[in-house]
């Protein structure tokens, strides 16, 4: 007899039942693949591992042995085709009744069919898990976003905004690398370079305090301003305060009313000069950057172009005296307090010294910058400081002549009389050595047209004792060109 088919392990049976009379049977087919479950688990066996054609046992506990007294006999072949139990159902579906699974079991042959043991037990069924289709899940997503949506739109209409949020959450810009240097040539980078040698200075006196500007001549304390910034300093206090904030007393060295300019020593060393530059090569519209301390705020840097050369400007006057300049005219902001800072170049080298502010007609007192200021050219200033560093005093260039503020004609006329106490023409000066008499009408110097006294006088004292000019003179109807070699006037001090 063959081995038993694996299966559960043998249970002792009653005696066996006879087996009836065999019956013809048809043709033998192939033994359907048996089907095993598990505890939890099952497997379909494959086809090579089906039994081999011929008698073969019945499906669940192993048959018994025949008895001594009757032969052997095989179950039939046709009893292996009655339909076999399924032992998992589909999906969905009741298990089979008990009247159902013997019905199953009758077989298509006569004969009854052995017995089952009553202990024979159902195969476990494996409980399947619910899943939910994709065709579910994607609509329940795009529905939950569209509520929350709505929802959000719904509470921000109805609850009331009161512009208060938890976090600000203001753009900021990420911080560089590296620090930004800026271009020595930029404004920035010129600003940079000028502003440790600006100083402000303030001056004391019992009518009361003022302010100017200034900065570092030369590197053992000396410091160049205006003349009107420490006029009175000689009967106060007068203190020097340096771009780091340090303070020290000054004492004025020399001063010039005539150039508006004055020097100023203070007790330190080891400071950083500004140079001073060629105002000659200075053109129109070159780009000029002003620093000073206007109205006591100190390092203000401001910015233009120059706007004009050649600008004959008087100021000052009563106690200050008068002030004859050729000044270089900017844009750059000055206000009352940039008075003796510095006017430098792209290159960070003086270029003018500003001095002063024009002013609406009919106004009595200034009202700060409307764009037209002025500056002492660095050419200028490099020859009256140095006069006053090295004798306290300055001088300048005259022709020896008084000029007739009254006369309106073309050019300038020289008094036709001598004035009180004065001599139109001065004996043996320059215009007398050169041929000018009284009344004789000067039309330009150098070349360059004259139209006011003050445009004569600011044209030649922007020149140098020594130097000789070209003055277009006419006496009568007779126009003639006389060379004038300048002279020096009196010493100014302040």
């Amino acid at each position: 007899m063959p081995p038993p088919a694996a299966g559960p392990a043998p249970v002792p049976v009653p005696a066996p039942v006879p087996v009836p009379a065999p019956v013809p049977a048809p043709a033998p087919v192939p033994a359907p693949v048996a089907l095993f479950a598990a505890p939890s688990s099952y497997r379909r066996a494959r086809v090579e591992d089906a039994p081999p054609p011929g008698p073969a046992p019945l499906a669940g506990p192993t048959a018994p042995a025949p008895a001594p007294s009757a032969p052997t006999s095989s179950v039939p072949t046709s009893t292996l085709h009655a339909p076999q139990p399924t032992p998992f159902a589909r999906p969905g579906t009741p298990p089979p009744s008990p009247e159902q699974r013997e019905a199953a079991a009758v077989p298509h042959a006569a004969g009854p069919a052995p017995a089952a043991p009553a202990h024979a037990t159902q195969p476990a069924r494996r409980r399947r898990r619910r899943t939910m289709s994709v065709a579910w899940v994607a609509p329940l997503v795009v529905l939950s976003v569209a509520a929350g949506f709505l929802g959000g739109l719904l509470g921000d209409r109805v609850v009331p905004d009161d512009g208060r949020r938890a976090d600000a959450g203001l753009p900021s810009v990420p911080a560089p690398a590296a620090q930004v240097d800026r271009a020595p040539g930029s404004i920035a980078g010129i600003a940079a370079g000028v502003l440790p040698s600006v100083v402000s200075l303030e001056v004391t006196t019992a009518d009361g305090a003022s302010s100017g500007s200034g900065f570092v001549l030369r590197q053992d304390g000396y410091v160049l301003t205006n003349n009107h910034v420490v006029a009175g300093a000689a009967g106060g206090t007068l203190v020097v305060q340096f771009a780091d904030g340090a303070e020290l007393p000054g004492t004025v060295v020399g001063a010039t009313a005539d150039y508006d300019l004055a020097v100023v020593k203070v007790d330190a060393t080891g400071l950083t000069p500004l140079a001073l530059g060629d105002s000659d090569e200075v053109v129109v519209g070159d780009p000029v950057v002003a620093i000073g301390a206007p109205l006591g705020l100190v390092g203000t840097v401001t910015t233009g172009i120059i706007s004009a050369l050649n600008r004959p400007v008087v100021a000052g006057g009563d106690d200050d005296g008068t002030a004859y300049i050729n000044a270089i005219q900017t844009d750059a902001a000055i206000n009352p307090g940039n008075s003796g800072g510095p006017l430098v170049n792209a290159r960070g080298e003086v270029v003018g010294i500003n001095s002063a502010i024009a002013q609406l007609p009919g106004r009595l007192t200034g009202v700060g910058s409307i764009g037209l200021g002025f500056a002492i050219p660095s050419n200028q200033a490099r020859r009256t400081a140095e006069q006053l560093i090295e004798t306290g005093k300055a001088t300048y260039p005259v022709i020896g002549v008084l000029l007739d503020p009254s006369y309106s004609g073309e050019g300038v006329r020289v008094y036709e009389e001598n004035p009180p106490d004065a001599q139109a023409v001065s004996t043996d000066g320059p215009a007398d050595r050169a041929g000018i008499r009284l009344g004789d009408v000067i039309l330009a110097i150098d070349g360059r047209p004259v139209t006011a006294s003050e445009e004569l006088i600011v044209a030649i004292r922007a020149r140098e004792v020594g130097d000789t000019v070209v003055l277009r003179v006419r006496t009568g109807d007779e126009e003639r060109d006389v060379r004038v070699r300048l002279a020096e006037g009196r010493p100014s001090s302040g």
